[in-house]
């Protein structure tokens, strides 16, 4: 471990002498007249103050499932404002007690062709420093985070610490890191039907270290930017301060905690799930509530939470789109406002592979999928509110986030309106949550707007009638 740390000193202090201790990704340098390639350092407070974040799903991103694939789309993805890669789980699969479905193992089929259909899940490692050969080699890998450095984005790896798959080299090597029943049995995460997975035990500080050291080996190795954490409320907290600084005292990295649990957030963690948001989103969709609880959802997050934390924001992810249904089956007709909504809340936005697709599919978990890969309305929005993301202060999410006010209208219940501000710059956002036509009477919403995402200007008068159709939604940039 010590030796390790002192070797990425010594390459982080020739980085630092060769970019001038440059801000991350601020300048750029010609390439070639079609193409630019953007200077890279690491990740900042300030970098995440306007960035959208995607997680890909290599395995399901293309009809080969490899890091090339991916890598070509790069650039597309920068034209969506995205500054955060999230790759989900790239090591190999474990095999023992892989699952299929249901609660059928694939050791239980007996066709072979039929067995050879199940990949298993992403989340089984079987081992923490190496890569899962069906997504490509370590070169790939590589030529992955360069492009990524290069379109002035960042890759963070999904970490799964809480748990391995039944064959990773610990459970022969290290059987004392897992947790065991009373007759001394590995046994999986207690109140989970993750039956694939044996549990690790943190009593054992030896265990620390190994996790720890596993970690800082692909920062050293592959230059990676940081770590989305696995249900990382279920690890000790006192485990990540300690595996975060060691890290820390490399490279600075972003971490991700797939968790609301605030003690993560005092250290550790920049950003956690904003996972009562989105149920809350979900509810407001399908009329199950009113945008007054979505008010007493922001004062409790003010209040509750430090003011360095972040929330990512999202409609979908790889566990709500497998288990709970797509963007469209969940949130209907309220769709393109929840799309909407999520990108000028306080937070980063989220885009799932497949979303910018508008895709209405649920992806297969255990076995070879595919997303679309037709352009249509949603990547059009997508395109015009990550510009805006990157552009406008006034959605700052980051530490330093613009403000966030409720808008009074006629109709509070029904319709949900908010101002962001910053350095003068205001970006509005209204919606009518509701099955209903709704006219209503905002008195402060009054001047020259830019439509962001129909491209039209309007002068609002003072004292109008608006007019919004059931989930009608406008984001306006005040000018």
């Amino acid at each position: 471990m010590k030796k390790s740390t002192s070797q990425w000193l010594i390459l982080l202090f020739t980085a630092m002498t060769l970019f001038s201790c440059k801000e991350a990704v601020k300048d750029t340098v010609e390439k070639s007249p079609e193409e630019t390639k953007t200077a890279y350092s690491p990740i900042t407070d300030a970098d995440l103050e306007n960035a959208v974040i995607y997680e890909a799903n290599i395995r399901q991103y293309s009809e080969k499932g490899t890091f090339n694939e991916f890598t070509k789309d790069i650039p597309e993805l920068k034209k969506l404002g995205v500054k955060v890669i999230w790759l989900m789980p790239i090591f190999p699969i474990s095999e023992k007690n892989r699952k299929a479905k249901g609660d059928l193992l694939v050791e239980d089929i007996k066709d072979p062709a039929e067995r050879e259909k199940y990949l298993g899940s992403y989340y089984a490692v079987a081992d923490y420093e190496k890569i899962n050969p069906d997504l490509g080699t370590e070169k790939d890998l590589e030529q992955l985070i360069q492009t990524a450095h290069d379109n002035g984005m960042y890759v963070i790896l999904d970490w799964v610490a809480n748990h391995t798959g039944w064959d990773n080299l610990w459970i022969e090597k290290h059987p004392d890191f897992y947790t065991k029943d009373g007759k001394g049995n590995i046994i999986h995460p207690k109140g989970t039907d993750w039956t694939d997975t044996a549990d690790l035990n943190y009593d054992n500080k030896e265990l620390w270290d190994a996790m720890a050291s596993s970690m800082l080996s692909w920062v050293d190795k592959y230059d990676i930017d940081g770590f989305r954490c696995d249900v990382a409320h279920e690890v000790p907290t006192e485990f990540w301060n300690y595996a975060s600084k060691a890290i820390r005292d490399v490279k600075p990295v972003f971490m991700l905690a797939e968790s609301e649990k605030k003690d993560l957030f005092q250290g550790a963690f920049e950003m956690g799930y904003n996972w009562e948001g989105h149920h809350i989103m979900n509810e407001l969709a399908q009329g199950k509530t009113d945008v007054n609880t979505w008010d007493e959802y922001m004062i409790r997050v003010e209040e509750n939470y430090p003011e360095n934390h972040i929330l990512m924001n999202f409609i979908t992810n790889h566990d709500e789109n497998s288990w709970n249904g797509s963007v469209t089956e969940r949130m209907g007709d309220a769709s393109d406002a929840m799309l909407a909504f999520q990108y000028v809340i306080p937070g980063m936005p989220l885009i799932y592979s497949g979303q910018e697709y508008g895709m209405t599919e649920r992806l297969k978990f255990f076995e070879k999928d595919q997303i679309p890969h037709e352009k249509g309305k949603v990547w059009n929005t997508m395109e015009k509110l990550g510009a805006l993301k990157a552009n406008n202060p006034a959605l700052n999410g980051g530490k330093d986030a613009a403000s966030y006010r409720r808008i009074n209208t006629s109709e509070d219940s029904k319709i949900y309106a908010i101002e962001r501000e910053k350095e003068g710059h205001k970006v509005i956002y209204v919606a009518n949550f509701s099955e209903e036509l709704v006219e209503f009477k905002a008195p402060t919403i009054v001047g020259k707007m830019t439509d962001v995402v129909r491209g039209s200007e309007s002068n609002i008068p003072a004292d109008y009638n608006f007019t919004f159709p059931p989930y009608g939604y406008r984001v306006w940039e005040v000018k």
